[in-house]
């Protein structure tokens, strides 16, 4: 319930009620034609305040419960007032069959009019409704959309993360590749390097074992 359209639709069924009021003392006063003219007028003003009641009755639907009652009862006290006033005006104009069927003729079109502007304001209504969801759906697609695009955007990041990643490993494959085989390079020399030490210890062995020979056990 919107509490503001609620006291905006109060406020014009009072000002059309004020206006009824005065109208029973001025058909008193009135000539024939003008007689006519007062009570279509009357009959529309109070289709357009029968309408606005209706109005606050629909605006109370989802009102809380401590609201609804007491606005409820001013309601019907409304709805009585105009069907006093109604009288009044009948009483106001004096009662020929001619008078009569006058009055019963802006009657039934007053009730036509009425008739047709409810199902104006009902239509009126539903277009609204439809507009509201319309733009409802709108904000959700557009909010869909742009958390689209962040998740889109992130997966973005990530896969060059991932890319990076990839040719960090790659680069650590190659070097650990060079590693190793440097370390076999390393591996081969230091075995080379180890035979020709043994080969040289053993030639100074037998070198020194041949001095010791010709030195001492050759003579």
């Amino acid at each position: 319930m919107s509490s503001e359209e609620f006291e905006k639709l109060h406020e014009m069924y009072k000002s059309l009620f004020e206006e009824l009021k005065l109208m029973p003392a001025r058909l008193l006063r009135s000539h024939a034609e003008e007689k006519k003219s007062l009570l279509r007028a009357f009959e529309e003003r109070k289709g357009e305040a029968e309408e606005i009641l209706q109005g606050m009755e629909d605006e109370l639907q989802d009102a809380p419960q401590s609201f609804k009652n007491p606005m409820r009862t001013k309601l019907r006290l409304y709805q009585r007032d105009l069907a006093k006033l109604q009288r009044d005006m009948k009483n106001s104009n004096p009662g020929s069959a001619k008078s009569d069927g006058v009055y019963s003729s802006q009657n039934q079109q007053s009730t036509h009019l009425q008739s047709q502007r409810a199902l104006l304001l009902q239509g009126t209504q539903s277009l609204n409704n439809a507009s509201q969801s319309i733009e409802r759906s709108q904000r959700l697609a557009a909010e869909t959309e742009h958390i689209g695009t962040d998740i889109i955007e992130e997966l973005g990041e990530q896969r060059e993360q991932l890319d990076r990643s990839r040719n960090r490993l790659v680069n650590t494959g190659e070097n650990l590749s060079r590693s190793r085989k440097i370390l076999r390079s390393m591996s081969r020399r230091l075995m080379t390097n180890k035979l020709l030490l043994a080969v040289i210890i053993l030639m100074e062995v037998a070198i020194l074992a041949a001095v010791v020979y010709l030195k001492f056990f050759r003579r």
